[in-house]
């Protein structure tokens, strides 16, 4: 009993940690040079709208972490509302690492099934992860300093890389090593004038 309450408490240290963490990069600076303080967090969250996402977002990550029912339902309304005002629906179960950069909201879907490392780059009409119909999940695993263009979708369990680039209007549905560079290739012309 008493290594339960242990283990309780040393995670929740670790999901206080890792929140810090994210604020400090995510809200506070990129560069991540400054030191992290609330004062500094809740300046940044009054005066900046697109920080606000990244702090709430990153409060019901938390607040879905702890053990409490009643902080699991915060959570969900937390995100229930960033959906409606930011257009984005990243769900609170998805375990992203600190660095997150959303260039526009507008239309950024990620599943709880999904594994995202450090300084991800997301754009615009995004969706990463799925699960299939028949009811076997299919977990979406992406390294670090990905750098995901505009309008694509990563579907199903795929395992990307590291330093990956993967270009606008991009469709990935296989594994991509670390240290690449994938697009879609120039779209063919049907009819000309």
């Amino acid at each position: 009993m008493i290594s339960d309450i242990t283990k309780s408490n040393t995670s929740s240290n670790e999901s206080l940690e890792h929140l810090k963490e994210c604020l400090r990069i995510e809200v506070i600076n990129r560069n991540g040079k400054k030191k992290f303080s609330w004062f500094k967090v809740f300046h940044r969250v009054l005066f900046s709208y697109k920080k606000r996402f990244y702090f709430w977002w990153r409060l019901a990550c938390y607040l879905n972490s702890s053990p409490s029912k009643r902080n699991k339902k915060w959570a969900r309304k937390i995100n229930a509302n960033l959906r409606c005002k930011y257009g984005v629906d990243i769900s609170v179960e998805a375990n992203i690492g600190s660095g997150l950069k959303l260039n526009h909201y507008i239309g950024i879907i990620i599943r709880s099934e999904c594994i995202i490392g450090k300084n991800a780059n997301i754009r615009q009409n995004t969706t990463i992860g799925r699960k299939s119909s028949d009811g076997i999940i299919g977990m979406t695993v992406i390294g670090d300093n990905v750098d995901i263009g505009a309008h694509s979708c990563i579907i199903g369990d795929v395992r990307i890389g590291d330093n990956v680039t993967i270009g606008a209007m991009t469709f990935v549905n296989k594994d991509v090593p670390a240290n690449s560079i994938i697009y879609n290739p120039v779209t063919a012309v049907i009819k000309n004038k």
